[in-house]
């Protein structure tokens, strides 16, 4: 069976603009407050049961074009030394930040999979439950926002200490990013061996650095990366919060650049390159709104892509836990409704 989604990856011809939703299985969701409502978080992304059925859940109700592994990106740093907790709201914890030079020498390089075997079940099990049509999305961190966590400790909103680390010890710098690269591409490949047919890499934090500072200490650690993820492999690439930055995230690799709400989709395609596809970018408070609202968002950016090949409907970050289920639903039907593919 056809899959849009595969093909809209590869830049071919599709008849609609397919969509999926970042976080789109998440607190929004009653089901899945539901299940929250027997375990913690970090229970539930260790339970692949669970995890499986969250997501299926997820893309039975709003009815998109893929799905994505219900995880998280901090899963990673477990085994290579960083102790993780989520606080009751959600927000992630490093217990045992680093936070000198030395610190970087205690980190393990992911070398077997085996620790996060929970998360490879994940994968079989979400997989044996979708429609054959409906790939899915396995993901990691990159490097430089699995550092940002590592060194700020949560989920922080102004990096200076990730930042001041990077600028004084550019040699234990080079060491961690190295490590978190090498250790991201074991843990996507273990998941591509498992079963996702497409991964998406989420720099969820590069936005704050400038693109004199990404080409420096951030490029050569990505595209270290995505140089070592099994060939062949569609790879979406997720930078936001700063525009200027998307095409050097484009030169540092990937099939689809994931932009947010920050620029057009148009212009911001034409900054990547058309011969990549793009993934984006409708800003998640849309979500917070009205039908008629999101309706004219949806209808201005897929008038923007000209709905071409290699374009992927999506937000340009997560759905937020606010966001009525109903209007995640009808921002599905409005661009199956509306974006009927042209040729190029």
């Amino acid at each position: 069976m056809k899959s849009v989604m595969m093909q809209a990856v590869r830049c071919q011809k599709t008849d609609f603009v397919p969509i999926w939703l970042m976080r789109q299985a998440g607190r929004y969701m009653p089901e899945y407050r539901r299940v929250r409502e027997r375990c913690s978080f970090l229970d539930l992304c260790k339970t692949p049961e669970l995890s499986a059925e969250v997501m299926l859940t997820a893309v039975d109700r709003l009815g998109v074009d893929a799905a994505i592994l219900f995880s998280d990106i901090l899963l990673l740093l477990e085994p290579m030394g960083l102790e993780l907790e989520f606080t009751p709201d959600g927000g992630p914890k490093i217990k045992n930040p680093v936070k000198s030079p030395r610190d970087v020498n205690r980190l393990r390089e992911l070398k077997d999979i085996e620790p996060l075997q929970f998360v490879m079940d994940a994968v079989r099990y979400t997989r044996e439950g979708l429609a054959s049509n409906i790939p899915l999305i396995g993901f990691t961190g990159a490097p430089f926002t699995l550092a940002s966590y590592a060194i700020e400790g949560n989920s922080g909103r102004n990096f200076q200490q990730v930042k001041a680390f990077m600028y004084l010890y550019p040699q234990e710098w080079d060491k961690l990013m190295k490590g978190l690269a090498v250790s991201a591409a074991r843990y996507l490949n273990g998941q591509i061996h498992a079963g996702v047919q497409i991964v998406q890499i989420f720099d969820s934090w590069v936005g704050c650095v400038s693109v004199e500072d990404y080409r420096q200490y951030v490029f050569p650690y990505t595209k270290m990366l995505i140089d070592l993820i099994v060939a062949g492999t569609p790879i979406i690439h997720f930078a936001p919060g700063n525009p200027m930055l998307l095409p050097a995230a484009s030169e540092a690799g990937g099939n689809v650049i994931s932009a947010d709400w920050r620029m057009t989709i148009d212009k911001a395609w034409d900054m990547i390159g058309r011969n990549k596809a793009i993934q984006g970018n409708l800003d998640p408070a849309v979500l917070l709104t009205d039908r008629a609202t999101i309706r004219r968002h949806a209808q201005r950016i897929l008038r923007q892509a000209e709905c071409l090949p290699g374009f992927i409907f999506n937000l340009g970050h997560g759905i937020m836990p606010q966001t009525p289920v109903e209007n995640a639903i009808a921002l599905v039907d409005i661009v199956h409704e509306l974006g009927q593919m042209r040729s190029s």
